[in-house]
């Protein structure tokens, strides 16, 4: 199937976001820190969230598209593709720990190495998936909200026990440290939700026909979706009204998937319908997407720059230039060197040669051992 730019516009809104919404955080005098919630609760359902979602529609349409390599085209097996896969959640969670050891030294608190920053969530999204992709739509819808009912639960059963040196403050920590980022129980679903829509567009795009695959989208996506989404937002704001947007809470998590799906089938159906040129008018969000997680790292560095010194007017002025300025500066990257500044695609193409290797060394053994008297 062709790729979509609309996945691409997404991420990149979504790593925009977090990009700027960092900075403000990061930025913004104490005395403005309103401006900070406010900002956070308008925005951040195209967040951390956002990228988990997108993240599982686009593992999602490389599953079946390497399943597809195996089964029909023949091309490799299906030992490679499962080590690949684990490979890069492998890798991925390396990289997620290093991240977390550097913050906790940072600020020096060792408990922090154990920390749902976004990449540890991905990462371990990764790694639990893998069987669950095998699964219908409906069971992973099921399991998806499943998740989110019972980790309710659990969060009210552990949360006094918070920062306690017992075994409930032990998996408290563990489940939800820290409850203000992207604990795994809480933005999983995300991702699995993700993998759902991933399969549905890759049944819609399969279609070479371009008239049959306008109707499929219409029929399966448009309507169904577009309803779907429109009744977990209006849930979403009904069920908590009005702290709807208390970020993960159940309200939220409800609000902010139906925000997902709502943003994700506007973007496709402008881009079916030609309504945007992708190619040139959105390419800042196309840098933001292929560099994610390179700019999700990279980012970092710009937290000491104006460490809680700006007031209203300053903080926009340096959010935006130093916006405009990074954007810049990954343009000229991806002239120069590519893919081979994607961490994305570098752990990407590191998994499946990882993973070629090891079926090859496997299949040596096996030769050596049947020809072996």
């Amino acid at each position: 199937m062709p790729r979509l730019k609309s996945i691409d516009i997404f991420r990149g809104l979504c790593m925009s976001w977090m990009f700027l919404g960092h900075l403000i955080e990061w930025w913004i005098k104490e005395e403005f820190f309103w401006l900070k919630s406010l900002s956070f609760s308008v925005f951040d359902p195209i967040g951390a969230s956002g990228f988990l979602f997108i993240s599982g529609v686009s593992i999602a349409l490389s599953y079946r598209n390497r399943i597809y390599r195996v089964e029909i085209l023949k091309e490799m097996s299906y030992s490679r593709v499962k080590a690949s896969y684990y490979l890069r959640a492998f890798f991925l969670l390396i990289i997620a720990i290093i991240y977390n050891l550097a913050i906790a030294f940072t600020i020096n608190n060792l408990s922090w190495i154990w920390t749902w920053f976004v990449l540890m969530t991905a990462a371990f999204s990764l790694l639990i998936t893998w069987p669950l992709l095998k699964f219908s739509k409906k069971t992973r819808i099921v399991v998806g909200f499943s998740i989110w009912f019972v980790s309710q639960f659990i969060y009210f059963i552990f949360v006094p026990f918070q920062s306690q040196e017992n075994l409930q403050g032990i998996l408290y920590h563990i489940l939800y440290n820290d409850y203000s980022l992207d604990p795994l129980v809480l933005f999983f679903p995300f991702f699995l939700f993700g993998t759902v829509i991933g399969d549905i567009i890759n049944d819609i795009y399969n279609k070479k026909n371009i008239e049959m695959r306008r109707k499929e989208i219409k029929e399966k996506m448009l309507i169904p979706i577009g309803v779907i989404s429109l009744i977990l937002i209006s849930v979403g704001i009904i069920f908590y009204f009005p702290n709807f947007l208390v970020r993960s809470s159940f309200s939220w998590l409800i609000y902010t998937l139906g925000i997902n799906l709502m943003a994700l089938l506007i973007l496709i159906t402008l881009e079916e319908y030609n309504v945007f040129k992708t190619k040139k008018n959105y390419r800042v969000f196309f840098y933001f997407s292929y560099y994610s997680f390179t700019v999700y790292l990279g980012h970092n560095f710009l937290y000491f720059i104006f460490y809680e010194s700006l007031d209203l007017i300053q903080i926009w002025i340096a959010s935006l230039l130093t916006f405009v300025v990074f954007s810049l500066i990954l343009r000229q990257i991806y002239k120069k060197w590519g893919w081979k500044a994607s961490l994305k695609s570098i752990l990407g193409k590191l998994s499946f040669n990882s993973a070629s290797k090891i079926e090859e060394k496997i299949t040596e053994m096996r030769e050596k051992r049947r020809n072996s008297p």
